[in-house]
């Protein structure tokens, strides 16, 4: 045990020494390193003092620099504020002389236009005074004196104008040709018995009795080529100024009446010019029975229809009965027919349809064997038209039962087209006064001295007093007639006022 303690006491002894001496070495090692970081510091702070000095005067040198151009910008910037202000000084003094000016200027001018205002009603207090001089001395008013300047102008200008009018009209005689094809030629009849003739022959006006030589040609030559190429007949007897063309097709005839009236205008008639003067007015009258067709069916808003049924439809503008146009008829009888479906209940297109295609057949019933009503059923089906618009069509002579409501309203319009007052015949007391109406109104106005109506009241010719009216009063009579007829008077068609003012110089020989 006492060798455990002394080796305990051993071990103590030895470690405290052993601590003893590391802590003596460590301290004499720290010492030497010491001195060395402490020489080192000093180096590292001599170097930098340096550094910082020659930082320090490069920096003064460069402020001094700058401050130098600093004062240098700050000179020149106050020399440009200088010369800056002395500019806006001298605007501002030019702005206060040029405003002076301007308060001169309004003053001035406000002077002037009072000046002005006072000059102007002194001017037209001279004027109104002046005026009344003038009224005093001509002995008129200022509207009558207008009126005397104007005439007085109308008849210094007059044949400029006159001329000027011509040329208007010239103008405006093509471009109205083809609205003048479009309105259907009405006739009114006095007899009954009287349609007949005139349902087989057409007459053709002729200049003169010359012409019929022409027409007939060496041996009959002429005549021959055209009654063969146009499929006519031609009449030419004792019968002055007309030459009567007959056959029993309607479109025969027109195409051999615009040939004959093209020959007669070329005034060359051989067989080679005549057969070239037929095939041109077939095409003329083929075009003029495709318009017609067309506008038949848009008119009376049926649509949808085949080309070649608006065709065969065109076809009735040349053909009439008992006096009446079938086309124009069928066109009435499709507007009665919508109206009367619109109220019943049908159905308004069909019977528009039916109605205007129920004389279709009459188009070709010179040439086709068969009732109109059993020739037009079998075109309509032939050209796929609706089976409801061909019963609706085929009854209205009541060849067949009616099996729609359509049917019935279609042979009820055509009733009613055909019976109504005036449709097919007028009587002449009812003639008689629209005539007598119509010159009645031409009568009323000044300066007229006789009214004729002719043309079974197409056409008014108005003779007037040439003394009393010019020329220019005259075509403006004209159109004040014409708007008084439109205003007054009730007619199809159009109607033709034709003013004449004549001058006549008369001496008798003694």
């Amino acid at each position: 045990m006492n060798i455990n303690i002394a080796l305990t006491l051993v071990g103590v002894v030895a470690i405290l020494l052993g601590v003893s001496l590391g802590y003596l070495l460590r301290w004499l090692i720290s010492l030497s390193n010491r001195e060395s970081i402490e020489i080192e510091t000093k180096q590292v702070l001599l170097s930098a003092k340096e550094e910082a000095q020659k930082i320090i005067q490069e920096a003064d040198s460069k402020a001094k620099l700058r401050e130098e151009e600093l004062r240098e910008e700050e000179k020149e910037r106050g020399i440009q504020f200088k010369k800056t202000e002395e500019r806006l000084i001298k605007k501002e003094e030019l702005l206060d002389n040029r405003q002076l000016d301007n308060d001169k200027e309004v003053e001035r001018i406000k002077d002037k236009i009072a000046e002005i205002n006072e000059l102007g009603e002194k001017t037209l207090r001279e004027k109104e005074l002046a005026f009344r001089e003038l009224e005093r001395i001509s002995r008129l008013s200022e509207r009558e004196a207008k009126e005397e300047l104007l005439k007085s102008t109308e008849k210094r200008y007059e044949e400029d104008l006159l001329s000027r009018i011509k040329k208007l009209e010239k103008d405006g005689e093509e471009r109205l040709t083809s609205l003048a094809q479009g309105i259907l030629a009405t006739s009114i009849q006095r007899l009954a018995t009287s349609t007949a003739p005139e349902m087989m022959s057409t007459a053709v006006s002729i200049p003169s009795d010359e012409i019929k030589g022409k027409i007939i040609g060496k041996e009959g030559r002429n005549i021959r080529a055209f009654e063969r190429a146009a499929g006519v007949e031609v009449i030419v007897d004792d019968t002055p100024g007309s030459i009567l063309i007959s056959s029993f097709d309607p479109i025969r005839r027109q195409v051999a009446k615009v040939a004959l009236e093209a020959l007669i205008a070329d005034g060359r008639i051989q067989p080679a010019k005549i057969e070239g003067m037929v095939e041109k007015a077939q095409e003329e009258v083929g075009k003029i029975i495709k318009e017609a067709g067309e506008q038949a069916a848009y008119e009376c808003g049926v649509f949808n229809l085949d080309p070649r049924i608006m065709s065969i439809l065109g076809r009735l503008h040349f053909r009439t009965s008992y006096g009446q146009n079938v086309l124009q008829h069928s066109i009435e009888m499709a507007h009665i027919s919508g109206i009367l479906a619109e109220e019943l209940g049908g159905n308004v297109a069909v019977a528009k349809a039916g109605a205007l295609l129920h004389d279709i057949g009459k188009a070709v019933d010179h040439e086709v064997q068969g009732t109109h009503v059993e020739i037009g059923r079998r075109i309509l089906q032939k050209f796929g038209a609706d089976p409801l618009v061909i019963q609706a069509m085929q009854s209205h002579h009541e060849e067949y039962p009616y099996e729609t409501l359509e049917s019935i309203i279609v042979q009820t319009a055509d009733a009613i087209s055909g019976g109504r007052p005036g449709a097919r015949r007028d009587s002449v007391e009812r003639y008689i006064k629209r005539l007598e109406d119509l010159e009645a109104i031409a009568k009323a106005f000044p300066g007229v001295e006789k009214t004729y109506a002719i043309q079974a009241g197409r056409e008014l010719r108005v003779f007037v007093k040439p003394e009393e009216m010019t020329d220019i009063s005259a075509k403006n009579l004209a159109h004040e007639i014409a708007v008084r007829i439109e205003q007054e008077l009730k007619y199809p068609g159009e109607i033709k006022v034709a003013v004449i003012r004549e001058s006549r110089a008369i001496e008798y020989a003694r």
